[in-house]
């Protein structure tokens, strides 16, 4: 019997698979990338017999490899708050997915251990963007506002080190970020005492401030674009950038296009003060998927950015249909 722990690279991924072995250590192999990286368990070969943690990857991307392992005879624990189509029904299958708008990965995993690790699970929803559900569940811990604080940039700092077009452009590999989490119950001291936390928050606050000199060009009344270049910095920084944007115009929704050959990647967002559903917008597309607040596009060829923009127009623009 092997095991195998599939994860997504981003601070949600991280967090969510750190809570279940502080709950239930084993070792097994890590399987993870970046952040876009998420048909995660076609690398995985399993044998009857075999365990598969799965967390933060959307089901239906995943689908065939699920129901290959699945038939074969692994058994397979899914975690997860993207969109999933329909979820199969096998005796090998624990799912634990919901993808409403206000959860991540880490607080269905916290739900399931019924708060045993919850400071992860807050660092998690500060790093998804989830702002409300993060300072609520600090809140009831009783935490001081500086440790609350922390733990905001911890989840920053970890979800921004998994953006890039390849693992070259991350500061830290996901595996190797995940392994250096492992020695830390509490996230606070992880800040404390972790090199890697310091070499993040500096290389963010870097890459972010050169990314907000960028023009914002409007599509829309409530819809806003930036572009940037294909660079490792904007590789980087391109979901930091979207999710500084929904926060400093929670009315707007975004997309952060960043140049690739012959075409673009793009990060969406859904405006935090209006309707969600970005993931409708982005599964337009080939490549396109994601949650109600927060969705990605792989790659956009270069002649379909009139329909991306046409597309958020008649997501969230209403005048647009007037």
């Amino acid at each position: 019997m092997r095991f195998y722990d599939i994860f997504n690279g981003d601070a949600d991924g991280l967090c969510a698979l750190h809570q279940l072995r502080l709950a239930d250590p084993r070792a097994g192999t890590l399987i993870t990338g970046v952040k876009r990286d998420i048909a995660l368990l076609a690398r995985v070969t399993p044998e009857s017999g075999d365990e598969l943690t799965v967390l933060d990857v959307s089901l239906d991307v995943n689908r065939q490899a699920l129901l290959g392992a699945l038939q074969i005879g692994a058994r397979v624990r899914y975690f997860d708050h993207h969109f999933a189509g329909e979820i199969p029904r096998h005796g090998l299958l624990e799912a634990h997915i919901d993808t409403s708008a206000t959860v991540c990965t880490s607080l269905i995993v916290d739900r399931h251990l019924r708060g045993r690790h919850r400071a992860w699970a807050i660092v998690a929803a500060f790093g998804d963007n989830l702002l409300a559900q993060a300072y609520s569940a600090a809140a009831e811990r009783g935490l001081r506002h500086a440790e609350i604080e922390t733990l905001r940039e911890l989840g920053e700092c970890l979800n921004y080190n998994a953006y890039g077009g390849f693992i070259e452009d991350l500061h830290f590999h996901p595996a190797e970020l995940y392994r250096r989490l492992q020695g830390f119950v509490d996230p606070l001291e992880f800040a404390r005492h972790a090199p890697e936390f310091r070499a993040l928050q500096a290389a963010y606050a870097e890459d972010l401030e050169r990314a907000l000199r960028t023009p914002v060009e409007m599509i829309g009344k409530v819809c806003a674009a930036v572009f940037l270049p294909d660079e490792k910095w904007s590789r980087r920084v391109n979901g930091v950038l979207a999710n500084e944007l929904a926060r400093r115009h929670p009315q707007r929704a975004h997309a952060v296009l960043t140049h690739r050959d012959g075409g673009f990647s793009v990060s969406l967002r859904a405006p935090q003060s209006g309707t969600p559903g970005i993931h409708q917008v982005a599964r337009q597309f080939p490549n396109g998927n994601g949650r109600a607040a927060a969705a990605g596009i792989e790659f956009l060829p270069q002649g379909e950015i009139t329909s991306l923009f046409r597309a958020l127009r008649e997501a969230y623009d209403v005048t647009a249909a007037l």
